[in-house]
């Protein structure tokens, strides 16, 4: 064979190889995009169904937490109990057993997707940021955790607020002003303006970073610890709904305040109230009904609702995700 033959044969062996590396690295890629992607739909999913089981369990719970919360009477206070009892058994007696969950489908449409992008921007920012501090793999220290949960909860909050306003209309008004999601968004937007659907938002934003970064912080902490001290690598279900429980109650307690003042100004068009600023409405709730009365009302009922809520949402979320990752394990064993 000439020299120029054996050239052309080593340099079509070269783009030989060349091809296989590119296609190698092509399906590589492809796979792990592919991997991606059912990792964040698998996110979507599991928090989608945490929130929707978690806040239907809690429903007449939470609707009774907003009353109180908008409700102008001191006789509903911090720690009783017994007239938040007296007002859900006043509701089912003049409105009837279902009115309990009145509100609930507006909470759903706004719940499911704020839970969906909750858990699933938590996991894209616990991976984000375990790689910008070097833990890709291992639990994130305390901070980058705080962080994460903080990052999560602002992001689903800011994508879903309008919804969140339209649920809080529906939980204090009778059904004759609103019959429907659509009826309340037309009658807001026609009679107080579109902005309204934003009234309220900078307490819930200024609410959700430490609720959120709380929440989640102390359920990802608490995991960290049982893994460490009991040499088990997964808690049980009812650890699960401890930790979430706990987390839940450190959280709504911290953010209580701002979730108070949120309320007002969500309802103030048809509560007779106008409130301009957070500042402005926190001295009007304190002059008109205390501090504590005021600002806190309706917190007693949260120590229920909350650690409720919180435990089934990260318990359903967790168990999904195992679920949903086993069925996609056993389908690739098959093929």
């Amino acid at each position: 064979m000439s020299l120029d033959g054996r050239k052309c044969c080593s340099k079509g062996k070269i783009l030989q190889l060349l091809f296989r590396i590119d296609c190698v690295t092509l399906s590589n890629a492809l796979f792990q995009g592919i991997q991606e992607q059912k990792k964040v739909l698998n996110s979507l999913m599991s928090g989608a169904l945490a929130g929707a089981v978690a806040k239907t369990a809690v429903a007449p719970l939470d609707r009774t937490k907003i009353m109180f919360q908008v409700s102008l009477e001191k006789r509903f206070q911090l720690s009783h109990f017994g007239e938040a009892y007296r007002l859900i058994y006043r509701t089912y007696l003049n409105e009837g057993f279902w009115s309990l969950w009145r509100g609930n489908s507006a909470t759903m449409v706004r719940v499911i997707p704020y839970a969906a992008i909750q858990f699933c921007a938590h996991e894209e920012y616990k991976q984000l940021l375990g790689s910008y501090y070097g833990f890709q793999g291992k639990a994130l220290t305390p901070f980058p955790r705080f962080i994460a949960g903080s990052l999560a909860g602002t992001t689903a909050a800011m994508l879903t607020y309008p919804l969140d306003m339209v649920r809080a209309r529906m939980a204090v008004t009778p059904k004759e002003m609103y019959s429907n999601i659509v009826h309340v968004f037309i009658r807001i937007s026609r009679e107080e303006g579109l902005k309204t659907l934003y009234r309220g938002f900078t307490p819930t934003i200024l609410g959700v970073i430490p609720y959120a970064g709380l929440s989640f912080f102390t359920y990802e902490t608490l995991k960290k610890l049982h893994a460490d001290h009991s040499g088990k690598s997964q808690p049980s279900p009812p650890e699960r709904l401890l930790f979430g429980a706990c987390a839940g109650l450190i959280g709504q307690s911290a953010s209580y305040p701002l979730d108070v003042v949120r309320r007002r100004m969500q309802t103030a068009g048809v509560m007779g109230h106008t409130y301009s600023s957070i500042l402005l409405t926190m001295q009007e709730i304190i002059r008109e009904e205390g501090l504590i009365r005021g600002l806190y009302k309706g917190l007693s009922m949260n120590w229920v609702k909350g650690p409720i809520a919180v435990g089934i949402s990260f318990t359903t979320f967790d168990l999904t995700q195992i679920l949903l990752r086993k069925l996609q394990h056993s389908t690739n064993v098959e093929r």
